[in-house]
């Protein structure tokens, strides 16, 4: 039989952060980080593949992830060939992405949070029944009443 092992005391620290991990809350929003880094790739996707082209076609067949301004003052007809060149630019265009995204996300959780509150809304508990005492009471009170 070989004798225990006696491993160092962690640190108080330790046992503190387990805890505080450990808290529903933590767990809460962790799980709603990775669940928004899922539905910002779906939105990102659905603005980029989907939306963008169609209002660029309505607005004249413009690219909006082609909306650039070379600050070198070189010309380069997409935004691929000026980055590949090291140029310097505004990306106008992505910044209007992030825009549709953002307002995409931004109603999507709206409506999520509201149906949510409606979902949660619970009816105030009903009062407790009289206590025997508070019955009591109430029927003389009552006799009373009916003896006037």
């Amino acid at each position: 039989m070989q004798p225990p092992i006696n491993l160092p005391k962690p640190p108080g620290w330790v046992a503190e952060f387990r805890a505080f991990l450990m808290r529903g809350n933590v767990v809460d929003m962790a799980v709603g980080i990775v669940i928004g880094v899922a539905f910002t790739a779906i939105v990102t996707s659905l603005v980029k593949d989907l939306l963008n082209p169609i209002i660029g076609l309505l607005v004249g067949g413009v690219d909006f992830s082609n909306i650039f301004v070379t600050l070198s003052g070189q010309h380069f007809d997409t935004l691929a060939e000026a980055q590949k060149a090291g140029a310097p630019t505004l990306n106008v265009g992505l910044f209007i992405n992030a825009v549709v995204n953002f307002v995409i996300v931004s109603f999507a959780i709206f409506w999520l949070v509201k149906v949510m509150s409606k979902l949660s809304h619970k009816e105030p508990p009903a009062p407790p029944a009289p206590s025997k005492t508070e019955a009591l009471l109430v029927e003389i009170r009552d006799l009373l009443a009916a003896r006037k």
